[in-house]
């Protein structure tokens, strides 16, 4: 192996420039060349490949997004696309691939290995934590910093106000971040779209309760995702039912931006080193994660036929800890 590629896929999380700076700075010193694939599968197809050095990743470990960018490509959806990317590669002298992205950049960095004999090693880049064969991916921990952030500061206009807050951060199939910001802001009560029970009446309770011991800074945390029809449905059906007044806040995009935390950055270092050792070794259709202290590998398939688990327990624990106090 003489040369290999990277690229970043999907939405952006922090942590993917330091996953980016490891794997270029590891790989160098192997008499490897590293080639930038620029906005991801879309750039893949157009032949969008830059020469990486050391100094073409220096300075960038703090910063969140993605400096050689991301995008979604529906086009790669296609067998004929994924040949066409295949030739590209090819082409470029490309002998290896390492996608840093979710489980939707490893569906086609599967499909493309499969079909086209290319060898395709993945690192775990999603804010959500929703891949199977990683204890945590790279960019949730700044997530979950970026939410608990927004929640100090939304508490201090909910004790003003008296009024609940209901705050919807994101994961639309996944309540990992929603679990942990409730749990580490002190948060009433927290909705995830793994509960399948109606929510909603024990939240009206959560609320009755935390109202009639005179709490003025009711915080309630909606996974965006949640089959309640999220933060904005929610308030409307308390204030239907209860007549209060409310406020909600959706932290949205905010969430992927900024600088990724010391676990992120870490992290992401870790798993950039292991794909470049993978891809020297001969693996392929593997993602890289870590679990406990080791650093593991799981077939592609895996990471998406095999469900990751949000601890429950932690809703329950929220609920809890909530009860009794102002």
């Amino acid at each position: 192996m003489k040369r290999i590629g990277v690229l970043t896929s999907g939405g952006d999380a922090p942590g993917m420039n330091a996953c980016l700076r490891a794997v270029v700075r590891h790989a160098l010193p192997m008499g490897l060349e590293v080639i930038g694939v620029r906005r991801g599968y879309v750039g893949l197809l157009n032949g969008d490949f830059e020469f990486l050095d050391a100094d073409s990743v220096a300075n960038i470990m703090q910063r969140g997004g993605t400096v050689i960018g991301t995008g979604r490509s529906p086009e790669f959806l296609r067998p004929e696309a994924r040949a066409h990317a295949a030739d590209r590669l090819r082409a470029a002298g490309i002998d290896g691939l390492i996608v840093i992205g979710g489980d939707g950049s490893f569906r086609g960095a599967e499909a493309m290995a499969t079909e086209q004999d290319i060898q395709i090693v993945g690192t775990p880049g999603t804010i959500d934590n929703d891949v199977y064969g990683s204890d945590y991916t790279i960019g949730f921990h700044t997530a979950v910093s970026t939410g608990l952030e927004a929640i100090d500061r939304i508490r201090d206009t909910a004790e003003s106000t008296g009024m609940p807050f209901f705050i919807e951060v994101m994961g639309r199939r996944s309540g990992y971040i929603a679990a942990e910001v409730a749990l580490a802001g002190g948060a009433d009560y927290v909705m995830l779209p793994e509960v399948h029970h109606n929510e909603i009446e024990e939240l009206y309770d959560v609320i009755e309760k935390a109202m009639d011991r005179g709490k003025r800074n009711v915080i309630v945390v909606v996974s965006e995702g949640d089959e309640s029809g999220g933060a904005i449905k929610v308030g409307e059906q308390v204030r239907s039912r209860m007549e209060l007044d409310y406020r909600v806040s959706i932290l949205g995009h905010i969430q992927r931006g900024g600088s990724p935390t010391a676990q992120d950055r870490i992290l992401a270092t870790k798993l950039g080193v292991a794909a470049v050792d993978a891809l020297v070794e001969g693996k392929t259709r593997v993602m890289i994660g870590e679990t406990g202290a080791s650093i593991t590998t799981t077939s592609f398939i895996d990471t998406w036929e095999l469900h990751k688990q949000v601890d429950l327990s932690l809703a329950k624990l929220v609920r809890e800890l909530a009860e009794g106090g102002r």
